[in-house]
Parts: structure tokens; sequence; C-alpha cells
């Protein structure tokens, strides 16, 4: 995706919270404008507090936060930087969220637990935000939840040109589970491979069981399993197993979050069969946690566009989550 059109810089701010900056700069670039400075930290009494270093006032401003670890602390800084915008006149605060932990908390599953997907969409635009986007929601009834414009993206026109390019002879997509089947589906037709998708149970936060594969791999000898966000990596170790079984001698792992909780890149990368582990950005990995399995691809163009079309007041439909018709770029 290639930039087309400006941004006037001096009326619109773009903000970096604390969790990804290095996105933030990423989209900074795209959009030609710098990146406006901010400080947050804490009061003797532990209090999170934050400063915008630029003035907003009568602008459009952009704030970049995925709610990553620690979610909580980045949630709240956010909130906080929103408010503040708000205070400051700005004209319109975007929040900028390509991590949306909260959306895998959709509905009340178990006795008294809260909806907390619905409470974080409540307080944002409580707390000042005009428009929301973000990318790939766990759960697509979260859009639901925010009452201000909410742009929910999708990272596949970034895999499939990355796996346009290799050869894909004998290949199938696996989706790990029925959730995850709409978006798998639409990543493999528009690869022309055919689509499998795992009998998953869940049986807590970090065990669940995989027993067995709906669809024909007969003749298969590469799969893809395609998920929208890999955490503890317990799906992905189940299915690969069942893949093994069934005569699948290799495959890639692609999510759009690579949370990758404790060791769980370490594991995944060792996993027999493994080609790669490739994920978003929307999440950031230290190096320390880094394989050579892992590959990293930026969904800065795509964030940058959207931002540069609200700007301009052009349509993003074609970068919505269930758009089926984009055309990425050769």
């Amino acid at each position: 995706m290639t930039y087309d059109g400006s941004v006037n810089p001096d009326d619109l701010r773009l903000f970096a919270g604390s969790s990804n900056p290095a996105l933030a700069d990423a989209l900074a670039a795209y959009l030609r404008v710098p990146r406006s400075p901010a400080r947050s930290g804490h009061y003797s009494n532990d209090s999170l507090h934050v400063q915008l270093g630029e003035t907003v006032r009568s602008r459009v401003v952009v704030i970049v936060q995925s709610f990553s670890p620690p979610v909580a602390e980045h949630a709240q800084e956010l909130l906080l930087m929103l408010d503040a915008a708000r205070s400051a006149g700005a004209k319109e605060v975007h929040a900028i969220i390509p991590y949306y932990s909260y959306a895998r908390s959709d509905k009340k599953d178990a006795p008294r637990i809260s909806i907390a997907g619905r409470l974080m969409a409540r307080l944002m635009q409580t707390a000042g935000a005009t428009n929301v986007m973000t990318m790939s929601l766990h759960s697509a009834q979260v859009h639901g939840f925010f009452d201000v414009p909410t742009d929910p993206l999708t990272a596949r026109p970034v895999f499939e040109e990355y796996f346009r390019h290799l050869p894909l002879a004998d290949t199938i997509v696996i989706s790990p589970d029925a959730g995850r089947v709409h978006s798998a589906g639409r990543f493999a037709q528009r690869l022309n491979l055919p689509l499998a998708v795992g009998n998953k149970t869940r049986v807590s936060d970090t065990q669940v069981i995989v027993s067995g594969l709906i669809g024909d791999v007969s003749g298969k000898t590469q799969a893809i399993i395609y998920d929208d966000e890999i955490a503890s990596g317990t799906s992905i170790t189940e299915v690969s197993k069942v893949l093994r079984g069934l005569g699948i001698e290799r495959f890639w792992v692609v999510c759009t979050h690579g949370v990758f909780a404790g060791d769980a890149l370490a594991r995944l990368s060792a996993l027999p069969g493994v080609q790669e582990i490739i994920a978003t950005d929307t999440v950031p990995i230290p190096a320390n946690k880094r394989t050579d399995k892992l590959r990293m691809l930026s969904v800065a163009p795509l964030f940058g566009e959207a931002i540069r079309r609200n700007y301009l007041r052009q349509s993003i439909g074609d970068l919505f989550t269930f758009w089926n018709e984009y055309t990425v770029e050769d």
C-alpha cells in the first residue's frame, strides 16, 4: 500500500502511549507528520498522570495505544490521554488501539463477572474518544459495544501479500476453532486454498482439546494455521499434533496479535514441522523473546491509510474486517 494524499501536519497531532511507540513512529512516517511528544509517570502516591507536549486546540488528535501487557496500566494511560486531549479543546480525538485485549470479554459466560469489552468501550467514550480504530477483534460482537464510530480493520491483506510469493502447492488453511472460521475462510479464498477447522473444546484459559479437523486434508503436505491472537499457544500446539497425525509435514503459524505469554513463542518455535511464526506489530515483542522462526509484518500502512482517509473524509470500507474485495497492490 502506498501513500496517496496529504495530511496537514499543523492540523493533526499524533501521540503515542507507552505500549507501542515503534508502531506509532511507523504511522507518523506513513502520514508524513511528526510524532508529538507526551509524558507519563506516577505521582508519589502511585497515581498515573500524563501530559500532552504540544497544543491540540481545534486540532485532530490521534492517540496510538495497544492494550498489551501490562494491560491495565496501558488502558488507564490511554483514558488519561483521551481526557487530556478533550479537555485541551481538541476538535476530534481518535483512539487507535491496534490490539484490543478486552475483546475476549464479550459475554457473561460465568456468574458475577464483568463484560469488560463493553465497559472499556464506554470508558473510552466518556474519556473523550470521538472515534475508535482497532484490528481483528477476537469477538465480532464487541464492535457493537461502542457508541462512537468504530473502525475494525483486518490484517489479512498483509498476510496475503506475504504468502502470495511462497510455494503453496498441497497447502490447506486451518482455523483452530469455529470462532475464527469466517476470517480464515476469507484468507483461504484469497489465496485459492482449501479450508479445514479444528474441533476444539476449551477447558480453561490455558488448556484446550482439539479432537480432530472438520474438512478434507487428504493429499495435503503443508498447512497455514490462521488465528487472530496467540497468547499461551495451547491451541496451536494441539492443532499441530492433529496435523502431524494426518500427514501434514510442515506448517506456518499466522496471527494478527502475537501476545506470546511466558515462553509461548519459544515453545511454538520448537514444534516439529513449524516453518515460521508470522505476527504483526500490533503487539510489540521484545528482542529477548524473539526466535529465528518469528517474522514480524507491519500493519502501519493499513492503520495509516485508514487514518488518512478518515482525516480526508473518505471511505475506509475496503479496509474493514468483513470486506471481501480488498485488492492488495503487487
